[in-house]
């Protein structure tokens, strides 16, 4: 099939079009700098590509047509983040591409209830910021236009993503450096809240198999909404002995309120690990492994680990001690 993948450099992309070249199909790459994302694989040499600013062609309506010009048969939308976005493009595709995958967010649900959280379910309360909000907009939106008969869609949506050459999200849910330079000190990490908060990590490659197993297995996917997460989650607590053991060491946390890890750390890292920790979230996959035969291939901590590695490898991050995982 021929495949447009919109933001095929990014994180997912990076993994995702060198699969689908893998698996046979013709693939577009669909990007505003034309480039080849975070792997060197050499599937890249037989993908075409086209330099696109989405945001300009949103905004003069010229988007979808210019995706559906590619005369596609599936489309894999990476980088949607608004409700008008995503209609405009399901408009422009309707009646001429054969499937719809749009990437969503564990975001689009709020604060936990009950976990595991499953998809359709009570599980969480409802999204709280305007990034959550389009995206839960965008999911609806998506299986409405399947479920009466329109384009084929399913929305898969991933946890935090990992990989090589990007900071992860890290044990205090944001992504400050220098909690790393403590960890592999055996240093007191101050953590607003219990440390029993969770976090739900995925690698980038995993969530690019399910995209593969979506596009592979179209009616089993139709009008669905998937989880896209590892087998397990971490909670602060967890993640912080798991990682300080990587460099041989034993950190310890200190309980503060919120208030006082404000005072300690800048708004935006502050906000960021609000937005994690305040969430406590851990995603069921039974869905995606019932329906499509998703298999992650890493835990959590595998693939924080792997790119805490890539990170020091290439001197893109300052700790005390060497990794000895």
């Amino acid at each position: 099939m021929k495949i447009v993948v919109i933001g095929g450099s990014g994180h997912i992309g990076s993994f995702l079009v060198p699969r689908l070249v893998r698996a046979g199909h013709r693939v577009v790459s669909m990007t505003r700098s034309g480039g080849t994302g975070y792997s060197d694989a050499p599937e890249w040499e037989r993908v075409q590509h086209v330099a696109v600013d989405r945001q300009r062609q949103d905004a003069d309506g010229a988007f979808g047509r210019s995706v559906a010009e590619l005369e596609p048969d599936v489309v894999v939308d990476l980088v949607c983040f608004t409700l008008d976005s995503a209609t405009a493009l399901v408009e422009s595709l309707r009646d001429k591409t054969a499937h719809l995958l749009h990437c969503g967010s564990i975001w689009r649900y709020g604060p936990s209830r009950k976990l595991p959280i499953v998809e359709g379910s009570d599980s969480a309360g409802a999204p709280f910021d305007e990034y959550g909000i389009q995206k839960a907009a965008i999911a609806r939106m998506l299986q409405e236009e399947t479920a009466s008969g329109g384009l084929v869609t399913t929305s898969v949506h991933p946890g935090h993503i990992v990989g090589p050459g990007w900071q992860p999200i890290g044990p205090l849910g944001n992504f400050d450096p220098g909690v790393w330079a403590v960890l592999s000190a055996g240093g007191s990490v101050p953590v607003p809240g219990s440390g029993a908060e969770m976090m739900h990590h995925v690698h980038a490659d995993d969530v690019a198999q399910m995209f593969e197993l979506a596009i592979r297995h179209r009616e089993a996917a139709a009008g669905e909404d998937f989880n896209a997460v590892a087998p397990t989650a971490l909670s602060v607590r967890g993640y912080i002995e798991i990682a300080s053991g990587w460099f041989g060491q034993s950190a310890t946390l200190e309980s503060i309120t919120w208030d006082e890890y404000r005072q300690l750390t800048t708004p935006e890292y502050a906000d960021a690990s609000w937005g994690h920790l305040h969430r406590s979230q851990v995603f069921s996959i039974e869905k995606a492994k019932g329906l499509l035969g998703y298999a992650p291939a890493y835990e959590p901590e595998q693939a924080v680990l792997e790119s805490i590695r890539w990170l020091i490898d290439h001197d893109r991050l300052e700790v005390a001690q060497p990794l000895r995982a």
